[in-house]
């Protein structure tokens, strides 16, 4: 079953990497100008957990009922992930409701994934830390999803924070929050969230190097700069 679903595309090493050098103010700024939704909120590190960047690797929750897979929710997609990957889980938002923790943790260690995006709760929070494991979820519960959730489909299209997320988008996450860049539109995010990252460094050294704040703003153009094409 896993091997029908793991991903034939993924973006190049270069892309990712130059998304390392930027925040996700940039990329979201960069979305903003190209038109792309990035109205992502509410998902959080759930400890000083670092800056990741990586391709998706999809997972989406279901409310525990009468038709459940069997196995450890999780299993699936990790056994189509690959070292860099993140996995990215939609639970509706929900924080009620745990869908990971430390064993998929350790599991995902294991296989060299980057890290987890949770539109839901985690657990073992105190665990994951300890490893340094990057997990950024909406909320943080103690309890088991045994008898309260189940895993549904997985490398499949979800949503986290109402933006849409196919296996192989790149998602970036870092103490900002969280952005999902378009596999095929995550070059021209780049090199958008560059320019603006390289514009925003020339003002702010400006303003350091002693010169007014209204005097900059003024030549610089900020208030334009995304509706700048």
């Amino acid at each position: 079953m896993g091997e029908s679903k793991k991903l034939t595309k993924r973006p190049k090493k270069e892309i990712i990497d130059g998304f390392m050098k930027v925040s996700t103010c940039n990329v979201s700024d960069a979305l903003d100008k190209l038109d792309l939704p990035c109205g992502i909120f509410g998902i959080k590190p759930t400890y000083d957990c670092p800056k990741v960047v990586g391709t998706a690797i999809t997972m989406r929750v279901v409310p525990y009922g009468p038709n459940n897979p069997e196995g450890h929710m999780g299993v699936d997609p990790l056994s189509v992930a690959e070292s860099g990957d993140i996995i990215v889980i939609d639970n509706s938002g929900r924080i009620d409701q745990n869908c990971w923790g430390e064993i998929l943790t350790y599991s995902a260690l294991q296989l060299g994934v980057a890290g987890a995006i949770i539109d839901g709760a985690t657990r073992d929070v105190d665990i994951i830390k300890e490893t340094g494991f990057p997990v950024y979820a909406r909320g943080i519960v103690p309890h088991t999803a045994r008898g309260r959730n189940v895993q549904g489909d997985y490398n499949c299209l979800v949503q986290i924070g109402g933006v849409q997320v196919s296996p192989g988008d790149l998602i970036m996450a870092d103490v900002n929050g969280v952005v999902v860049i378009p596999q095929d539109r995550a070059e021209e995010v780049l090199a958008v969230s560059l320019e603006l990252f390289h514009r925003e460094l020339d003002i702010v050294e400006q303003i350091k190097s002693g010169q007014s704040f209204l005097e900059v703003d003024k030549k610089s153009g900020y208030d334009k700069m995304l509706q700048e094409k």
